[in-house]
This record gives C-alpha cells, sequence and structure tokens, in this order.
C-alpha cells in the first residue's frame, strides 16, 4: 500500500503542475494585488522551485500530517479533510450495504427459482438501474424530492441541526442521506447480483452439495450453509472494487445533489486550480481505495478457510 500510495501522490502532483496556471493565476491578473506580494506567497509555498523540490517539500509537510494550507478557502487542508472525509465515508459505507441488502437476496433467489417469472422480472430491473448514468439517477432523485417535499434536496444536514439533541442530529443524517444511498447503491445492486446469480448456480451443482443432500441435511441447511457461504466469497473480494467505484460515483452525485463530501470538495478545488486540496484529497481518496481492497483480503481469509490453511 505503501509504494502505491508514492506512486499515486507522484502521478497527482505531476499532472496537478502539467495544468496551465496555479492557484495564484488569478491573484496575478488582479490589478489591485501587489506584485511583491506575489513573489513573497510563491517563495512561501515554495512555487518558485523546480518541480520536484516542491514535490519534496509537500512530502515532507505530509509527513508531519501538515497537508498544507488552501489559498482558496484560506483554511488548512486538514481541516477541510476532517469536515468532508467522514461525509464521504458514511455515505459511501451505507450505499455498499444498501446494494449487498438488495443484491444478495435477489441474487439467491434468482438462482433457485431459475428462468421463473421472479428471475426474469429482477434481472430486467437490476439491468435497467445498471444503464441508467449515476448523474441522471441523482437529477431525478432531486428532482423527485422537490416535488413531493418528502426529503431534502441537498446538504448533509438541516439548518437547526446544532439545535437538536444528540438522537435527533443522528437522525437528521440519515434522513439527508436516504437519497445519495439510494442513488449510488442503485447503480451497484445489478453487477453484484449478477455475481451472486452465477456463483450460486455454480455451487448448486457442485459435488459437496449433492453430498450434503445425501447426507439428509435439509434444503434450507444445504442452500445457505454450503451454498451462499461460498457464493458470497466473490462478492467479498470485489469489496475494494465496489468501493472505488463508489468513491467515483459520489463525485458526480455528490456535486448534483450538493452534498458536501469529498467529490464535491475535489471538484471545486481543481476548477479553483487548489493544489494542495487536491492532493489531500485525492490521497485520502487512494487510501480508502487501498484499504477497501486491504479489508476484503482479510473478510476473505476470515470467511473462507482454505486461503487460511494456504497460509500455513
Amino acid at each position: 500500500m505503501i509504494p502505491m500510495l508514492f506512486a499515486i501522490s507522484l502521478l497527482v502532483f505531476i499532472l496537478m503542475k502539467l495544468a496551465p496556471g496555479d492557484f495564484l493565476t488569478q491573484v496575478k491578473a488582479s490589478k489591485d494585488f501587489p506584485p511583491e506580494r506575489v513573489i513573497e506567497i510563491q517563495r512561501e509555498f515554495g512555487l518558485d522551485k523546480p518541480w520536484y523540490v516542491q514535490y519534496g517539500l509537500w512530502l515532507r509537510q505530509v509527513a508531519c500530517w501538515d497537508f498544507g494550507y488552501s489559498w482558496t478557502y484560506r483554511v488548512p487542508v486538514s481541516d477541510l479533510l476532517f469536515q468532508k472525509v467522514p461525509a464521504t465515508l458514511i455515505l459511501a459505507l451505507t450505499s455498499l450495504s444498501f446494494a449487498w441488502f438488495i443484491a444478495i437476496p435477489l441474487g439467491v433467489l434468482s438462482a433457485v427459482y431459475r428462468d421463473s417469472v421472479f428471475d426474469r422480472l429482477a434481472s430486467f430491473i437490476t439491468y435497467a438501474s445498471l444503464s441508467i448514468p449515476e448523474f441522471f439517477l441523482a437529477l431525478l432523485a432531486v428532482f423527485f424530492a422537490a416535488k413531493t417535499g418528502w426529503f431534502p434536496t441537498g446538504g448533509r444536514t438541516a439548518i437547526v441541526h446544532d439545535f437538536l439533541s444528540p438522537l435527533a442530529q443522528w437522525g437528521d443524517i440519515a434522513y439527508h442521506l436516504v437519497l445519495p444511498t439510494l442513488v449510488l447503491g442503485l447503480s451497484n445492486v445489478a453487477g453484484m447480483m449478477r455475481v451472486m446469480r452465477g456463483n450460486f448456480l455454480d455451487y448448486m451443482t457442485a459435488e459437496f452439495v449433492t453430498t450434503a443432500r445425501a447426507k439428509g441435511l435439509s434444503e434450507f441447511s444445504v442452500m445457505f450453509k454450503h451454498v451462499l457461504c461460498n457464493a458470497i466469497n466473490p462478492l467479498i473480494t470485489s469489496f475494494g472494487f465496489s468501493f472505488s467505484r463508489l468513491l467515483s460515483g459520489a463525485l458526480l452525485v455528490e456535486n448534483v445533489m450538493n452534498y458536501p463530501g469529498l467529490g464535491q470538495l475535489i471538484y471545486e478545488a481543481f476548477l479553483k486550480q487548489d493544489q494542495y486540496v487536491v492532493m489531500a484529497s485525492v490521497m485520502v481518496g487512494a487510501f480508502m481505495l487501498l484499504l477497501g481492497n486491504f479489508l476484503s483480503d482479510l473478510l476473505l481469509a476470515f470467511t473462507d478457510p482454505r486461503i487460511r490453511l494456504e497460509s500455513k
């Protein structure tokens, strides 16, 4: 994970340096800002040095948990991350939990009742959700919220959030999470259901399942204790990939639905060429992705005894 983070940071830094201009471009164009102050800021941020020196200075700051200063927001970058990262992390986890909660039962039932009306209807609904872009679903969700008034059209909390009790504050956050969770979760249901259905069908005809039936085990025990426990392993393996899809999809959904998360921060900082905010935000997103892959490996080793036996 550590070499991968170094490679990602170097790549993002080079791409930011190749982009024309920096966060001082608009300041330089202003006649009210003295040129002496521009030169002073360039020296303060190391912009007058070669790119590799700037990269080394930035790495040294990050090693001390100093992600720099945001020229656009006029606050330390760590303060921005402390505000935005929990919102995106909660949204990604709730969306992934919702997708698993819907995809696993649908995949199992579609495999058990293969080629039935339920199987065809479930496949049609999931593939329809897969074919609709996430930003379009987000637009539909905002339109639905504006027309009905059942859900908020944006934001993470209400205006009166700070005056509520702790329990009511959690309820307010959950209330604002409903529509973003549905939009992000529905885009992952189709792929997970397809994987679950295919693996469940394969294991239903496996030899150990035939042996379990021959021993006189009930069909419920065979399906959920033997078939499901093996068929769910590929979903655990793809946990990191699903998590990365949610993080990338959150960039569009957060901007359309005005959800104050990491994706919205990256987008606004990139437009304003706030280099330190973009670098820190991308690194945090990459760390969350690598952490998701790491957790999927641990979960797979926990659920599949064969992996633990191979390691021994």
